[in-house]
């Protein structure tokens, strides 16, 4: 079979009788099947299969080989990513793919040849295509939604479906889904149908924008992910990226932006500071339709990949941009030119605020991920908590997936004088302590760090020594599991400096460990004080990983304890329980997250329309009762219904306030103990 077409992969037509069709489709997709073009690899994919296999052959902490048996969970974890809910390929495809390509995969990947991995691509591609036509098809008139089906809620593990009456039975279910979901947000037929005709459209455009490298990216993750779930590749756009987020700084204009269902690139947030919120022509909800340099044409973007669109936009500082806005409010567009700058990324950076509770002034250090340079940002942090005479620290790590190790060790060292922080374990048995770098002891005072299951990796780093050194008192609920350690490697060699960008590597190389042995791989840390669990445990977390690596344990480091925190830890316990069963937000809380635990049992949701729309008013009159009971305790207005809500509104973190109440509990037991021996 001849892989390549000239430039380019061509999905050849298929018949339209293999689709089942009973009629001459009243809504058709824009574009034709022979227009989905898919793009060749080229050699910079290839150099960059064959040194991804290398790295991760000789260099990974989890020694495997690359074999047969290997090739074969390859295939399947390339083929979920492709098919992730089994709705697009029958049984007999599958079998025959397997059949094909299962045990071919290492060969491919010592020899770096694509072939299998395009075919495979260009395969599903053309079943969704396939898949969306099928779907347009459905929206020639207005489905019965007052039967008593039902859609499968998650399709990951279920049989892949053996005919195509059962493939238009699964698209057939997740159109009708589409309408009530739409329905529900008050919209009616014609708008729904021009909606769904879009968004399918969209879908299949999409396709048309496949670029090479998101094509290796995928397949190479398949077969790094299937190492460990943390070891991936990262395609040079990617990789850009991630170098932006972990410095906290890009040259841009300093606008956060998002795509709608209509494909449309909205701002979300502007960067205070940046050209885009000095100018005070931008604001968020506008939409930007065109995208221009200094001189030239304005392309139009809509319909474009937001990543494009992004790329567009950011350039070298100093140069010019021009955007076509759309205002948020309506009206004529507008072309807005903006002069790009360095741009920091302050949301995501350490953030202090400093409130009086109970005549305690208590301070919070936000930290969204440990950044290069959040040490340094902390120690000016505490400085300025220090000067407003802070009684209590808290230390906010929720949702906080880690980052740089070196930070987490130094940001520890900040709240102790000396000694081990972390343990790793390479993949050579070698066990090393990471310690505190310097002797200087920043804050001395009460610390509380919060966590929840969305805490990972350098967090969790953070918070067990805290933990075991009885320095603080962890709040919250038990953090992701995440116990390993990951380098990012840039796939250029020496020699090739100058040659186009190859992408990097983020594979692990070693296993961390607590200086008390154990390891937070699976196990994570568990909160010394625990709060409501809202984060869905069996939902989220390590131990959900089919291929995690075990936890274990290994000797202990030499430390010492330097506080006593834990002496107050059953008064702190009582009195937050007593609390918070009283408290009317903690109430609410838990009746929610008690309806979702009953309703994650599931395994189907509903399809009439009467039955899903019953228990959508019965969820909006019990959030409207939440909502407005709180606002007469704030001593607000009242909402006649939840539309009234504006669209801007933040909750109050009633789990910050707990946290506070705790910090000011913890100051009233026995004030002469609180700080660091």
């Amino acid at each position: 079979m001849k892989w390549f077409n000239g430039k380019a992969y061509v999905l050849s037509v298929f018949a339209l009788t293999c689709l089942n069709f009973n009629s001459v489709l009243a809504v058709a997709p824009k574009l034709k099947l022979s227009e989905i073009v898919l793009p060749m690899p080229t050699e910079e994919n290839k150099t960059a299969v064959f040194r991804t296999t290398q790295r991760l052959t000789q260099y990974h902490y989890r020694r495997f080989e690359l074999n047969d048996d290997f090739s074969q969970k390859i295939f399947f974890r390339y083929l979920k990513s492709l098919d992730y809910s089994r709705n697009h390929f029958l049984q007999n495809e599958i079998e025959e793919m397997q059949m094909r390509f299962a045990s071919q995969l290492d060969d491919a990947l010592n020899k770096a040849d694509l072939s299998i991995a395009f075919e495979m691509y260009q395969t599903m591609a053309k079943k969704r295509y396939e898949r969306y036509q099928y779907a347009l098809s459905l929206l020639d008139k207005e489905p019965d939604l007052t039967q008593n089906d039902q859609i499968e809620i998650d399709r990951e593990k279920a049989e892949w479906p053996k005919t195509f009456a059962e493939l238009d039975r699964l698209w057939t279910e997740r159109v009708k889904n589409d309408v009530i979901n739409l329905k529900l947000k008050g919209k009616k037929w014609p708008e729904i149908k021009k909606k769904l005709v879009n968004r399918y459209n969209t879908a299949i455009r999409r396709l048309t924008q496949t670029k090479s490298d998101d094509i290796v990216q995928i397949y190479l993750n398949a077969f790094a992910r299937e190492i460990d779930p943390h070891t991936s590749y990262l395609a040079p756009r990617s990789a850009k990226s991630f170098k932006e987020s972990m410095s906290l700084s890009l040259e841009g204009i300093g606008a956060t932006l998002f795509q709608n269902e209509d494909d449309e690139t909205v701002i979300k947030s502007l960067v205070p500071g940046a050209p885009a919120e000095r100018s005070k022509k931008l604001k968020p909800d506008d939409k930007i339709v065109g995208v221009g340099q200094a001189t030239g044409e304005i392309e139009d973007v809509i319909g474009w990949r937001l990543d494009d669109v992004v790329d567009k936009i950011k350039g070298k500082k100093g140069t010019k941009v021009r955007l076509e806005i759309e205002p948020a409010k309506g009206g004529k567009t507008k072309i807005v030119t903006l002069v790009r700058d360095k741009v920091r990324l302050e949301d995501q950076a350490a953030k202090l605020t400093v409130n009086t509770v109970d005549g305690k002034k208590i301070a919070s250090i936000k930290i969204p991920g440990f950044y290069s340079g959040l040490t340094k940002d902390v120690r000016n942090l505490l400085q300025e908590a220090e000067a407003k005479q802070l009684d209590a620290l808290i230390v906010d790590l929720r949702e906080n997936g880690g980052g740089a190790l070196n930070e987490a060790v130094e940001l520890s060292g900040l709240f102790i004088s000396d000694g081990p922080i972390v343990q790793v374990r390479d993949a050579f048995q070698q066990i090393r302590a990471h310690r505190d770098p310097d002797s200087a002891l920043v804050y001395a005072g009460p610390l509380f760090v919060m966590i929840d299951r969305y805490s990972a990796s350098a967090s969790e780093i953070f918070a067990a020594a805290i933990q075991d050194y009885n320095r603080g008192i962890i709040l919250g609920q038990n953090t992701f599991g995440k116990g390993t350690v990951q380098q990012n490697s840039d796939l250029r060699s020496s020699l090739d400096w100058n040659s186009k960008d190859l992408g990097s590597t983020q594979h692990t190389i070693q296993k961390f460990y607590r200086i008390d042995g154990g390891s937070t791989q699976l196990k994570g840390v568990s909160a010394d004080i625990g709060f409501p669990k809202t984060i869905d445990e069996k939902e989220y977390g390590e131990e959900k990983e089919d291929n995690a690596l075990p936890w274990d344990k290994i000797p202990a480091a030499h430390y010492f304890e330097v506080g006593q925190v834990r002496d107050f830890l059953p008064l702190l316990i009582r009195k937050h329980e007593e609390r918070i069963a009283k408290d009317p937000e903690f109430v609410a809380l838990n009746k929610t997250l008690k309806i979702r635990d009953e309703r994650r049992e599931r395994k189907y949701l509903s399809l009439n329309y009467q039955k899903r729309k019953a228990e959508n008013e019965q969820d909006d009159a019990r959030r409207l009762k939440d909502l407005n009971e709180r606002f007469k305790r704030e001593g607000k207005k009242t909402l006649k219904n939840l539309d009234d809500l504006p669209k801007d509104y933040e909750a109050p973190d009633f789990y910050l306030k707990e946290a506070e109440q705790i910090a000011v509990d913890f100051l009233q037991i026995e004030p002469q103990k609180n700080t660091v021996n």
